[in-house]
């Protein structure tokens, strides 16, 4: 293979892991404390594009537009979790897989309401736009560069939050025992919605990182829900770290399998490589910790 397409493929494959690691470490953060099966975390990515789509139209600005979209994308995340999902956490999974498909279907109506069933796209300033010379002969594109470097950003800011802050304590004390926190004086009520606001400010951005690339559509958040479960299953249910590691492998599994595979088997790489993963460990690379 030439190696000016082995490393771009490479770039892209990091790319595609530091998107799904936004979309795993909200969810497996709600999963891994809160307890919740949240099928509707994908909404919040298609809610999350189709924010910033709307505010880049009224502002001109991609930058002005993220800005202001990550805010209004907490505050729905938090609605939700306090109109619908709080009184879920003491109800089994099935409850939970059930309600949250329901509010899959509610935002897709929702969305065709206010925006319309047609695709809106986003327009990169001039500045994002051009290419970067990663390497003597390489060049890549600067946005997909920019969503690394987010991405990797993101990552540094979520570890030193479990892992250095009072928030951080507490949300891996609630993840150990709620009542236990709950009995110390703690609004674990307030906990949770904050940390779903967390969650749904994550799925967000990774939507408005993505409408640049990809169009922003009714539905899109199902496809990259399914690859984020994948990579919480492999990283390990409930872990920051292993979710990070997870991403990047299926990033750059999926990647390089769609280019070196037939079709057919492409698809079922990162499947095949979820199961191998369970085979050696069943509870995932990284189990239990965030």
């Amino acid at each position: 293979m030439d190696p000016i397409l082995l490393i771009t493929q490479g770039l892209n494959g990091l790319q595609l892991g530091v998107m799904l690691f936004l979309m795993a470490a909200g969810l497996t953060l709600i999963f891994g404390i809160m307890n919740l099966i949240n099928l509707a975390h994908g909404s919040l990515y298609m809610i999350g594009a189709y924010l910033a789509a709307t505010l880049q139209r009224y502002t001109g600005s991609f930058l002005l537009a993220v800005l202001l979209a990550i805010p209004a994308t907490i505050l729905i995340g938090m609605l939700v979790e306090v109109i619908a999902l709080r009184t879920l956490y003491a109800r089994d999974h099935l409850d939970q897989v059930l309600a949250t498909f329901a509010l899959i279907l509610f935002f897709n109506e929702l969305v065709r309401i206010i925006w319309g069933p047609q695709a809106y796209f986003m327009a990169l300033p001039a500045a994002l736009s051009g290419h970067v010379t990663v390497l003597p002969g390489v060049p890549y594109p600067t946005y997909r560069l920019l969503i690394v470097v987010v991405g990797l950003g993101v990552a540094a800011f979520l570890y030193l939050l479990i892992t250095r802050t009072r928030l951080g304590m507490l949300i891996r004390a609630g993840a150990s025992n709620r009542e236990m926190v709950n009995a110390l004086g703690v609004n674990i009520q307030l906990l949770y919605t904050l940390l779903f606001g967390l969650g749904a400010a994550l799925a967000g951005l990774a939507g408005m990182m993505a409408g640049p690339i990809l169009s922003v559509e009714v539905g899109m958040g199902e496809s990259i829900l399914i690859l984020t479960f994948v990579v919480i299953v492999i990283g390990g249910i409930g872990s920051i770290r292993g979710a990070f590691i997870a991403a990047l492998l299926v990033g750059v599994a999926d990647t390089f399998g769609r280019i070196l595979l037939p079709p057919a088997l492409a698809s079922m790489v990162i499947y095949i490589l979820m199961a191998a993963v369970l085979c050696w460990r069943p509870q995932g690379l990284f189990p239990a910790h965030v």
